[in-house]
């Protein structure tokens, strides 16, 4: 008797993790499906090359409740990695996407009784309002989001927040609060809550994945919102410095991109993770002055990175990912950081003309008030 194939839908599977999931999906014997609205913000040239010729395409808006009932139909797991990402100044369209869009897939699945055996949703680690952090007093602390005023004073540390005292960061686990201090944070903590009571309620395994700093081969060259390492690489091969926000001594975990879609084909595949947010990450904080020595040095571009002193209200200092619980149903990352920076700045030179996108969006994000400057008196450390 045939064995039945299990068919996947890969919501935003033309995009950096969702089309790896897709890959790796059909390496293992899946039948795969791809709903992608092609956002021209990423998509630039239209439908990718990298998507496969046996996969069936479907390019359409998840938001449209006729195309999301159509891609749902006869599919057994849902990998939902359509997102509206990045430090973007829409604020309806973050909602209307990733909040709505979900609320919408879901209440389809419910309405229409169908046949879906799990749901994986992409959440982020910024759901977090910040690290966990040490207190030398008070032990293990999770600090609120930091002051814009301490950020204008040019003071970046991480204050205890109950004595005030400078904190040193620690692994960030899951059972540390959420809350969203962004407006994109805001909506990944929707998206995984809606997706994790509904599944509760409904009887369905939902697992919501929180994923570090992803990177990676097909990580956009033409966002630059998103991406730290993709506006670095881009930045230096047009011969300009890489910008740090705050100081450059901000951590952040990352994760290459075949590790995340590797902790997706597991978490289907598991009940060890059912009903959980669930960290994805190195267990590594690695500074952003260190991403950019490691590019520098890949590319053998020496330019000095620039820091003036500029900020984002409501993003986290430091940020590294407590992974204990996927580990212990099986996880371990493969590819380690200068590996991966490598990997991706070969895909990179092939993409033959790599533009510097990140001047003009950093000018569109000054003029929309989502990046400040420090005061002047608040420099002179």
């Amino acid at each position: 008797m045939a064995t039945h194939r299990k068919r996947a839908l890969v919501t935003g599977g033309a995009g950096l993790i969702g089309s790896h999931v897709a890959d790796l999906l059909q390496r293992e014997g899946w039948t795969v499906r791809i709903l992608d609205n092609l956002e021209p913000q990423t998509h630039r040239n239209g439908k990718p090359a990298w998507i496969a010729n046996d996969v069936e395409f479907i390019e359409g808006d998840l938001r449209d409740r006729e195309t999301m009932t159509a891609a749902l139909d006869e599919i057994d797991v849902v990998f939902h990695q359509a997102a509206y990402g990045g430090y973007m100044p829409e604020i309806a369209k973050y909602v209307h996407v990733n909040s709505f869009g979900t609320a919408q897939m879901l209440e389809i699945i419910r309405e229409q009784k169908l046949p879906i055996k799990k749901i994986l949703v992409a959440s982020s680690q910024a759901v977090y309002s910040e690290g966990a952090a040490t207190c030398p007093e008070h032990g293990l602390v999770f600090p609120e989001v930091r002051p814009v005023e301490q950020l204008q004073a040019g003071d970046w540390s991480v204050h205890c927040p109950i004595c005030q005292a400078v904190t040193e960061s620690t692994p960030t686990h899951e059972r540390a609060p959420v809350g969203g201090e962004t407006v994109y944070g805001l909506t990944k903590v929707d998206q995984e809550k809606l997706t994790l009571l509904w599944g509760k309620q409904i009887g369905i395994p939902t697992v919501a994945l929180r994923y570090s700093c992803t990177y990676g081969p097909r990580q956009s060259i033409f966002n630059p919102y998103t991406g730290v390492i993709a506006i670095f690489c881009t930045r230096l091969l047009n011969n300009l410095p890489p910008v740090f926000y705050e100081d450059g001594e901000q951590t952040r975990d990352f994760s290459f991109v075949e590790d995340i879609a590797r902790a997706n084909l597991l978490a289907a595949e598991t009940d060890r993770l059912d009903g959980l947010p669930v960290n994805v990450g190195s267990g590594r904080g690695v500074s952003i002055r260190e991403i950019a020595g490691l590019i520098s040095d890949a590319l053998d571009i020496r330019i000095p990175p620039e820091a003036k002193g500029e900020f984002r209200p409501g993003e986290m200092r430091h940020l590294t990912s407590g992974t204990d619980r996927i580990r212990a149903a099986g996880y371990e990352p493969q590819v380690d950081l200068p590996t991966g920076i490598g990997r991706y700045l070969d895909w990179i030179r092939q993409q033959g003309d790599v533009r510097d996108y990140f001047s003009e969006a950093a000018a569109i994000l000054r003029d929309k008030g989502i990046v400040h400057r420090a005061k002047p008196a608040g420099l002179r450390r």
